[in-house]
């Protein structure tokens, strides 16, 4: 048990990793074309990818496993398009930071005893982060990066669902393209003619980083995991958006942004040695 969730602690690592370089190299992005055509090129992207690479059996797809799979497309694709627009309005760590209470409300709610101190401990590492009492932050940044938490926490429990019941990456095969195809309904007309070949190429690159192979992480990641420990551990995200800001967009945190990395890391820390699913747990969720 003790392997099965340190597997699936450094996927989650690995993921959360790949999402903060995605989105800093976004932001290069976001200046061409704007948050929502930076979100947008991704996600279309990211569908075309999944469909040439996953080939889902025919008869693993049912009614029962595809509308999941299919919602949990339009959670992931309201995910990408609401953190863009924030990230286009506050600091990687403030936006990342906020998108975490998401994340950090699954931990809470499903966790029991002694196990809910991790994602007591991370919020007190994300109040340091955010630090809501120096105010100036874009309200509607703030209201952006909230509504991903909200998504981001549905994006959790359908993520575990789909993936229970659909072998290897074929709830991704679903999820993705109609990721894509919301994304294009939703601002693709306001996009498209903007676009030049560099930029579809840029777009290409960026969503190989994000969001397929992350998206593909966790999927892999919470089949190892408890919802409890991997919100948790996705407390190490705000603390990764910090220091890719710092190293690529020379956004310089203060001395209490630092304690609150220190505060999330030993959340993350506790929530993967708490946090494997035991053989009876993954015998209930797919019941």
């Amino acid at each position: 048990m003790r392997t099965q969730a340190r597997t699936g602690a450094l996927m989650a690592t690995a993921s959360m990793l790949c999402v903060q370089l995605g989105l800093a190299v976004s932001v290069g992005l976001i200046d061409d074309i704007g948050a929502e055509g930076a979100a947008f090129l991704r996600l279309a992207w990211a569908g075309v990818i999944v469909l040439l690479v996953v080939r889902p059996r025919r008869s693993v797809l049912t009614r029962e496993t595809v509308v999941p799979a299919a919602l949990l497309g339009v959670v992931t694709a309201a995910i990408t398009l609401l953190f863009m627009a924030a990230v286009a309005r506050l600091p990687l760590g403030t936006a990342s930071a906020l998108e975490f209470l998401g994340p950090l409300g699954v931990a809470v709610a499903r966790g029991r005893g002694s196990v809910r101190t991790w994602p007591v401990l991370a919020a007190v590492g994300v109040l340091l982060l955010t630090q809501p009492w120096a105010g100036g932050a874009d309200p509607v940044g703030v209201a952006c990066a909230l509504g991903a938490a909200v998504c981001w926490a549905a994006y959790i429990l359908l993520t575990q669902h789909v993936g229970d019941r659909l072998p290897g990456l074929t709830g991704l095969a679903i999820s993705m393209p109609v990721a894509g195809l919301v994304a294009t309904v939703a601002v693709g007309h306001t996009v498209i003619p903007d676009l030049t070949p560099e930029l579809v190429l840029v777009g290409l690159g960026l969503a190989v980083l994000l969001p397929v192979v992350p998206f593909a992480l966790e999927m892999l990641a919470l089949r190892r995991l408890t919802t409890t420990a991997f919100g948790t551990l996705m407390s190490l995200e705000p603390a990764f958006a910090l220091l890719v800001g710092l190293a690529l967009l020379d956004q310089v945190p203060d001395v209490l942004a630092v304690v609150g990395i220190g505060f999330v890391v030993a959340a993350g820390v506790g929530a993967e040695r708490t946090g494997a699913r035991t053989p009876a747990t993954l015998e209930v969720t797919r019941s």
